[in-house]
């Protein structure tokens, strides 16, 4: 079987999160709601589904959720024109293609802002298959997408890297049972990420591709080794 790398979009290959996070927060306002923007910010990465509940309570009125998620997804519609990957990011991919791996894309965006995304990316030589929030029942931290993702790459967990930027991507791919290389670019810090289960932290994929022969991702079959477990500011 191959060795798959997984690899979540926003905040991770794109530069997205706070703009993720301005979105939520105008269609928060939208129905009279005004969670703090650092309280937004904390819960990007989790599908819309499990945000609501995170961050307006599970006593909410949730006839309100698919009309505030519908107001963000607009919302952050208009800023596809200002969206750009993370330096380095194509390059690691297609870098990753070369070495051997099957790459599989794990988001928790919708079907139409994932194709918006992999075009701004423009990695599809490097991509084999992607699944988003629309392909599974429950989005992260649930495992949907990483076991979904598994199943696209033809991969058992123990064969496969999941690549994320938050909390909720360590913990998916923890109860997945994949191992998760963070990084720091999506705004969460590197001893949270730790303290979740991350294998190695890095500073974003521009440097995870500088530092990938001492990485976990250096070729199929390193990962069961653990990697380096390095870190960078």
């Amino acid at each position: 079987m191959p060795a798959a790398a997984l690899f979540d979009v926003d905040g991770t290959l794109l530069d997205t999160n706070y703009l993720h996070t301005l979105a939520w927060s105008e269609a928060f306002a939208q129905f009279g709601h005004a969670p703090a923007m650092a309280r937004i910010h904390g819960a990007i990465g989790m599908g819309a589904d499990l945000l609501l509940g995170h961050l307006l309570g599970e006593d909410r009125d949730r006839d309100e959720d698919e009309a505030i998620s519908r107001a963000q997804q607009a919302l952050f519609a208009r800023f596809w024109p200002r969206l750009r990957p993370f330096d380095g990011a194509a390059a690691l991919l297609r870098e990753l293609k070369r070495r051997g791996w099957t790459i599989v894309l794990a988001s928790s965006a919708s079907a139409r802002d994932l194709a918006v995304m992999r075009r701004v990316l423009d990695a599809d030589d490097a991509i084999d298959d992607a699944t988003g929030a629309d392909d599974v029942d429950a989005s992260k931290p649930a495992p949907d997408l990483v076991r979904a993702a598994l199943v696209k790459a033809g991969a058992a967990p123990g064969e496969a890297l999941f690549v994320g930027d938050t909390l909720w991507d360590v913990q998916a791919a923890g109860t997945a049972g994949v191992a998760c290389i963070a990084v720091l670019s999506g705004g969460f810090g590197e001893r949270a990420l730790r303290a979740a289960g991350a294998l190695e932290v890095h500073a974003d994929v521009g440097q995870l591709l500088a530092d990938l022969d001492g990485s976990a991702l250096a070729g199929p079959g390193r990962h069961r080794s653990g990697g380096t477990g390095a870190a960078r500011p």
